[in-house]
């Protein structure tokens, strides 16, 4: 079992306040930290941030649920379409090399940065 450390700490309260806060992103915030702040190799950081995630956003889904209404009859075709997109996902994750996982990760936070400013 690994040490907790600040840095692994500060990791996941960065990645939890990012994505309780708007609702995604974590990971975005999380696989950088982990590879520069923790010294993860890259593969491994991004396994790991995965494992991570899904606990946080099972806090956040409480957290949001306390405060109003979850839509989940609203949620359930996009939770059937990402179930079978993680599948995929996970399946491609052996065969994908870490330099085009990085390419992926900064193409999306560029587009979604990009979309949401204009």
């Amino acid at each position: 079992m690994q040490r907790i450390t600040w840095r692994a700490a500060l990791s996941g309260a960065a990645a939890g306040t990012i994505n309780g806060l708007l609702g995604a992103g974590g990971g975005m915030v999380l696989v950088p930290m982990l590879i520069g702040w923790c010294g993860l190799s890259d593969k491994h950081a991004f396994a790991t941030a995965i494992s991570i995630i899904l606990p946080l956003c099972i806090v956040s889904i409480v957290v949001y649920g306390c405060h109003a209404p979850l839509p989940l009859a609203e949620s359930l075709p996009y939770l059937i379409g990402g179930a079978v997109g993680g599948a995929v996902g996970g399946l491609l994750f052996r065969r994908v090399s870490a330099g085009v996982l990085h390419k992926l990760l900064g193409a999306l936070i560029l587009w979604g940065g990009i979309r949401l400013l204009v």
